[in-house]
């Protein structure tokens, strides 16, 4: 099949389950649920085709033209684009396979399915996407979809509320996104992307910091950079695998992918403020991370700080390095190193989260991890699995994230030392919330009914969490990949030369400082309650970061309510006296001068000849000269 074809074919045959669910199957679950599984194994097959192939393609025609401005849609397939859209392809098989167990009972998982397949495809053409237009055509798509996933159990309060802060959050940050479209298209005439970077490249491109941070906040909504980050935790009142897809692996990674694409736009001054927005999202996330009870939301704040990680990747920028021969190189090692731990959080974050799924499946859908317990007897497939991603995460040597994330780190020692402090800080806190977390969840004794009558899923639940495991353990060696990744891949060994026992050191310093405190903390988990002991230890540290965590909702809500609404209010004033006065006058008299003409038409002969020679006498003294 021609590439172009399969690539236009991963869009729109998802595009048409969700829409044959919608119309006809709404009350068929299992044909729809059947559709959805096949047609996410169809998508997983394309996608590793096109990216195994080789194939690398840029097609595209135009769909809008108006005057000057001309808007085309197209395909730009390159090794980057191969990456995401097998990441896409595997995370989303796998939610697929792990659904059909978890929302096994669900009376609307038609609906649910439907969505998943809405969002394949909308994150597809973001993959695909040629340039900035069409990129944000299917930006919002993704939103909508999350939108819905999210409010899948719309009943519940939680969901709708939920769904409609991340809908409406995302909303601001897509708002500079679409301001920095338009002004890039305004000031260099084009927005596609194989055209900015003939620009960059010829040195004839107008260099403005504008753009680019207009463009970044599009990804400060979408992967929950501060301070837009206040949607994610609550997006976890959503279905399990939707955060597994959604908010672990690929819509959140949409806006790193995003910079990665528009990297020939970037200035310094663009990117020393992206890497300060992703480190402090790094540790703020992750000190968020260390006092959450509810298992789901332990790992979103994980996700917060990981893309915190990635962002800063990015904006670390170019790296120097000197080959053999003494020459000097410049490598431009953020984008290698983003896409990297890109590519290894999407395995292990997908793991982490079906994991926690499948636990919360078992313990019949509790979520506080202190109300768990010695699940490790009980559920000793995810068990096994669910170490092997906090072993990941955490940096564990040899295992996918130790590469990625050392990666990062180096990058960070040699571009900005400061940064490089708060992502060890970071990589600390990560270690230790993660053993926190593996502690209390599966050691120890069972500290509810639920948690002691656990059980495993079945083989729907714990054949993806193994394949992901598989991931999670080989995703960082450069082997594991296919011919044609390496460019990607080869700019992190470069950025890292000779300097990787250094790093290698440091993390298992790192790695040690956050384990060591975490098994001290939680050292006698025989007799753990349903009280955590870092909170009787260090109360003042709790109450700083509920503080640190709410403030931003605090700001936002006193904003809507104080200031939003008030104005909304006065808009509403002038509108009904002002504008909305002068159109009720200017009906009034309208309507007066019907009422009168209306009062002369009263159907009698004798009347309108009064009325006749009424105006005859007027006529005639107007002629005259009277008046």
């Amino acid at each position: 099949m021609n590439p172009s074809t399969l690539a236009l074919l991963l869009i729109v045959v998802p595009v048409g389950s969700a829409a044959l669910t919608a119309c006809i199957l709404r009350k068929y679950h299992a044909l729809a649920t059947l559709l959805s599984v096949l047609v996410a194994t169809f998508y997983l097959g394309g996608a590793l085709d096109l990216a195994l192939s080789g194939a690398r393609f840029e097609h595209s025609f135009e769909w809008l033209k108006l005057a000057n401005l001309t808007i085309n849609l197209g395909f730009k397939f390159d090794d980057l684009a191969a990456l995401m859209l097998s990441i896409v392809g595997i995370v989303g098989f796998c939610v697929h396979i792990f659904s059909l167990g978890y929302m096994k009972d669900d009376p609307a998982k038609a609906r649910y399915f439907a969505g998943l397949s809405i969002f394949m495809a909308s994150m597809t053409g973001i993959v695909f996407a040629d340039n900035l237009f069409m990129m944000f055509i299917f930006w919002e798509l993704v939103g909508f979809s999350s939108y819905v996933l999210i409010n899948h159990w719309h009943e519940k309060d939680g969901p709708m509320n939920a769904s409609k802060k991340a809908f409406i959050t995302n909303r601001v940050g897509d708002f500079g996104f679409l301001i920095g479209i338009l002004m890039c298209y305004w000031l260099r005439g084009t927005v596609n992307l194989s055209e900015l970077t003939a620009q960059a490249s010829a040195g004839t491109a107008v260099i403005s910091t504008a753009i680019p941070l207009l463009l970044f906040c599009g990804a400060v909504g979408k992967s929950a950079q501060l301070p837009l980050q206040v949607w994610l935790p609550d997006a976890m009142e959503g279905p399990t695998p939707v955060s597994a897809l959604i908010h672990a692996a690929t819509m959140v990674a949409a806006g790193i992918y995003m910079l990665c694409r528009i990297e020939v736009l970037m200035v310094p001054d663009a990117l020393t403020v992206i890497s300060w927005v992703g480190a402090l999202t790094a540790v703020y996330a992750a000190l968020c991370a260390i006092i959450q009870r509810d298992i789901k939301k332990v790992l979103a704040y994980s996700t917060l700080s990981q893309l915190g990680y990635m962002v800063t990747a990015f904006g670390l920028g170019s790296l120097t390095i000197h080959s053999e021969t003494g020459a000097e190189i410049l490598v431009k090692a953020g984008v290698g190193a983003a896409m990297f731990h890109l590519t290894t959080h999407a395995f292990f974050k997908a793991l982490l989260f079906l994991g926690s799924g499948s636990v919360i499946h078992g313990c019949h859908h509790e979520q506080d991890i202190f109300k768990m317990g010695g699940l490790r007897g009980h559920m000793k497939v995810t068990f096994i699995t669910f170490t092997l991603g906090v072993a990941a995460i955490s940096g564990f040597p040899l295992l996918a994230g130790f590469f990625s994330k050392d990666a990062i780190l180096y990058l960070a020692y040699e571009n900005n030392k400061a940064i490089f402090a708060l992502l060890a800080v970071t990589a600390a806190l990560t270690a230790f919330y993660m053993i926190r977390m593996w502690i209390i969840v599966f050691f120890g004794k069972a500290r509810s009914d639920h948690a002691a009558h656990a059980h495993e899923g079945g083989f729907v639940l714990q054949a993806p969490l193994a394949l992901l495991a598989v991931l999670a353990v080989f995703g960082g060696y450069r082997s594991f990949y296919p011919h044609g990744f390496e460019g990607i891949f080869n700019l992190v060994a470069e950025a890292e030369g000779p300097a990787k026992l250094g790093m290698l050191v440091v993390s298992l310093i790192v790695l040690s400082l956050g384990a060591g405190l975490a098994f001290a903390v939680y050292r006698s988990v025989a007799t753990l309650t349903q009280h955590d002991p870092l909170e009787a230890k260090f109360p003042k540290l709790f109450i700083f970061i509920i503080s640190l965590k709410e403030s931003f909702d605090s700001v936002y809500t006193y904003y809507i309510d104080k200031v939003q609404q008030r104005f909304a209010m006065l808009l509403n004033f002038f509108d009904l006296l002002g504008l909305g006065g002068f159109i009720r006058l200017g009906a009034g008299a309208v309507s007066i001068l019907g009422f009168g003409v209306r009062a002369l038409h009263v159907g009698k002969l004798n009347v309108y000849l009064y009325w006749f020679f009424f105006g005859v006498v007027l006529l005639w003294l107007y002629v005259a000269g009277i008046f």
